[in-house]
């Protein structure tokens, strides 16, 4: 008897009847926490899942926090003001991540025109594009690209310029809240800290290549570490002893031996800087330089920002959200020397900041500092 045939019989008389059990059923609990509230990553199913547990979405942003695995989009108003959207146009969002921005802009539009979402993130890309199909947008109205931004002028040549552009350069909290990427010493994991996990190196890696004077350098340049001598000799101590930093919590606690013996500057009021504190921070400036070094932020925000006016209309507008002094410099002095050759018909006087309602709901909106530019 032919497969086919075989096939044919059994929905016919039904499955074949054997003498051997049937495989059980394995069941698998959640995941759950001891205490009242979740801590770690894996047991917040309940924020990682928003559309199921939309009253404990609330509820933690009710907070002032953000929920696991989401991200609030950061000066939505002041954007769309600045951008100026109307149905019919074309635009890009260059940096996609949960799709907040896109949304709102795609209202703007109407159902009308084209938005184009790029990321360089394939992991996060694919949540957000199923995110953005459910609300019931069709190839017609939006499309993505598997892209890093700096690759702008690849996307001109295919769909021409664009009516309005959105850069929003900060790194995603569901990023940052996945212990697996390694955004953050907050929680164990690997040093990895790619924005493309599929390319290049890790963070890890990238450490054990540098020597002393490029690590001190690095971190002065990317974070502005006041103490990146100190840090920079304790890992490399640590390293000759055997101690390799592969995780975030081992590049944390290098960071904590480095400055638990430094002599602390007392303030005007005669009293000593908490070293607790001293130490969240530093931490916090290590990640970002390291950060920005392997995924080489600087360059690709130098050529992006190169050909940025090529890629607007006459009349285009262009938005971008920065976190940190260095990315603002970029920024300002590409706009500012753009403006002065006339090829920006006017630029942002300053910067807009988010307002202190927003700040207040969202933590993480606090260094956040917008600026725009028009094309001539």
């Amino acid at each position: 008897m032919t497969y086919k045939e075989d096939q044919e019989q059994e929905r016919r008389d039904g499955p074949a009847v054997t003498d051997e059990p049937a495989a059980p059923v394995v069941h698998k609990r959640r995941i759950h926490y001891s205490g009242r509230y979740p801590r770690h990553y894996a047991e917040k199913y309940k924020e990682l899942n928003p559309e199921r547990y939309v009253d404990e979405i609330a509820h933690v942003r009710a907070k002032g926090n953000t929920p696991a695995g989401t991200h609030i989009p950061i000066m939505v108003r002041e954007i769309l003001d600045v951008l100026a959207i109307q149905p019919g146009e074309q635009g890009f969002d260059a940096t996609l991540g949960y799709g907040g921005h896109t949304m709102a802009m795609l209202e703007e539009l109407k159902g009308k025109g084209h938005l184009y979402g790029g990321d360089v993130d394939p992991i996060e890309s694919r949540k957000t594009e199923a995110r953005i199909r459910a609300k019931g947008y069709t190839d017609a109205q939006w499309s993505l690209r598997q892209m890093n931004f700096c690759e702008i002028d690849k996307l001109v040549e295919e769909v021409g310029p664009f009516d309005f552009i959105l850069a929003d350069l900060g790194v995603s909290s569901m990023q940052i809240d996945n212990p697996e990427r390694g955004f953050t010493y907050r929680a164990d994991g690997p040093l990895d800290l790619r924005l493309n996990p599929e390319t290049g190196i890790s963070a890890a890696d990238r450490l054990a290549q540098m020597d002393r004077d490029e690590l001190i350098g690095m971190l002065r340049e990317n974070a502005d570490e006041p103490y990146a001598e100190e840090i920079a000799r304790q890992i490399l101590k640590d390293e000759k002893r055997g101690t390799v930093i592969r995780t975030t919590r081992q590049l944390h606690e290098a960071i904590e031996r480095a400055l638990e013996k430094v002599r602390l500057p007392r303030t005007e009021a005669g009293k000593l800087p908490d070293r607790k504190e001293l130490i969240r921070k530093s931490s916090a400036r290590v990640f970002q330089a390291l950060r920005i070094d392997v995924n080489h932020e600087y360059e690709v925000l130098y050529d992006f920002m190169a050909k940025l006016p090529d890629a607007l209309k006459p009349g285009g507008r262009a938005a971008i959200l920065t976190f940190h002094s260095g990315e603002d410099r970029i920024v300002k002095k590409a706009f500012k020397a753009f403006h002065q050759q006339g090829i920006y018909r006017d630029i942002s006087d300053g910067v807009i900041r988010p307002s202190r309602e927003e700040c207040y709901e969202n933590s993480r909106a606090r260094s956040t500092k917008l600026r725009w530019a028009i094309r001539a």
